[in-house]
């Protein structure tokens, strides 16, 4: 099975669910990066995971 790729014209319509900013698109480790918040929000099959539990620290 092939992983979907993350269209990135989805980063116009997507903002952070913690600080309502912009999110940074991270191709290698395939997140959606929050720099205020230090958050990355994984993305799954080409659809972004916005659910804060779901979301890796940067601060780790």
């Amino acid at each position: 099975m092939t992983e979907k790729a993350f269209d990135r014209r989805m980063l116009e319509a997507l903002v952070c669910p913690v600080t309502q900013g912009g999110l940074d698109y991270d191709a290698e480790r395939q997140e959606l990066v929050s720099r205020n918040a230090r958050l990355a929000f994984p993305i799954r099959d080409g659809i972004p995971v916005m659910l804060i539990d779901e979301a890796r620290s940067l601060d780790a």
